[in-house]
């Protein structure tokens, strides 16, 4: 019992020790961005848009986890280069990799995915680190 009881303190003080605070959060983290791509089963589900975008907005106001974010639809693309028939886009930055780990494991998280995930048939994801300048 004592071993879990370690287990469990160390599991939560290794998530934590990459949580961002409230101050950090306003600007952008150049270190590591997490940028995803929703396709709908029914892009003209209005109900469904909006369950979504109520969903992912709690999910982003509590995660402890990531700095910036951008939500976003396609545009009407104007040159064959881009792809315009995704719903939805996310972008999110933070510190490390390892504080993107930690927003993966986070109960904001995975609420949002069980609350939306019959929303969806397709998701792609692209993870980069930043590169110095």
């Amino acid at each position: 019992m004592k071993i879990r009881i370690l287990f469990l303190l160390v599991l939560f003080v290794g998530m934590t020790a990459f949580a961002q605070n409230k101050e950090d959060m306003a600007e952008f983290d150049s270190n590591f961005a997490h940028v995803v791509y929703f396709w709908f089963n029914d892009p003209d589900d209005q109900e469904g848009r909006q369950r979504f975008e109520t969903s992912l907005h709690t999910f982003l106001t509590n995660s402890k986890f990531a700095k910036t974010n951008f939500v976003g639809t396609p545009p009407k693309a104007v040159r064959d280069v881009v792809d315009d028939t995704f719903t939805y886009n996310l972008i999110v930055t933070f510190e490390s990799a390892e504080a993107q780990e930690g927003y993966q494991n986070e109960q904001a998280h995975l609420t949002f995915i069980e609350e939306c995930k019959d929303l969806w048939k397709k998701v792609i994801v692209y993870d980069a680190n930043g590169i110095e300048q």
